[in-house]
């Protein structure tokens, strides 16, 4: 399976205010990580400022977009960068769009599903896992924290589970 070769950081929920700012849902490492970088998109977007709405997202205005009328039309767009924009990553470390689609596995073999999404409710990241084949009726997901005990190793490939955490 070949890699994207972006990577998305936020995602614009609405306008704000009159004057062309827009909110975002913040989806990386939060406001730095956006001002490190100042261009998304392929340069389509270029950030001029930003800053913390105090909900854990923020607001930010960018170069293209003069008024509210534009800023309405970006709901939805996902602010992206190159995948080699970013920094090399540690050991154990991930991002989140690495992790996205993975095939994952029991420890025993079994086959779970895939990843469809990755969360962070404070303590830890928790993935979402779809459940494959999707049952007709009952959860169709299940989440599962990104810890030692619970997700033994990943690759590009696969995501590997304990048996104990894998929902049946």
């Amino acid at each position: 399976m070949a890699q994207d070769t972006s990577v998305t950081l936020a995602a614009v929920t609405g306008a704000h205010g009159v004057t062309g700012e827009v909110r975002l849902k913040l989806l990386g490492d939060g406001i730095d990580a956006l001002k490190q970088h100042g261009s998304f998109n392929q340069g389509a977007l270029t950030l001029s400022k930003i800053r913390s709405d105090n909900k854990g997202g923020a607001i930010a205005r960018f170069t293209e977009i003069s008024g509210r009328t534009e800023a309405e039309k970006l709901r939805g767009t996902t602010l992206t960068i190159s995948r080699d924009a970013l920094p090399e990553l540690g050991e154990g470390e991930y991002y989140y769009s690495d992790l996205l689609g993975l095939a994952v596995v029991t420890d025993t073999g079994n086959t779970v599903g895939k990843v469809v999404d990755v969360q962070n409710f404070g303590a830890t990241d928790v993935i979402e896992i779809e459940k494959d084949p999707v049952p007709v009726k009952g959860m169709k997901t299940f989440m599962v924290p990104m810890t030692k005990q619970a997700v033994i190793e990943w690759d590009g490939e696969r995501l590997v589970i304990a048996a104990d955490f894998a929902e049946g």
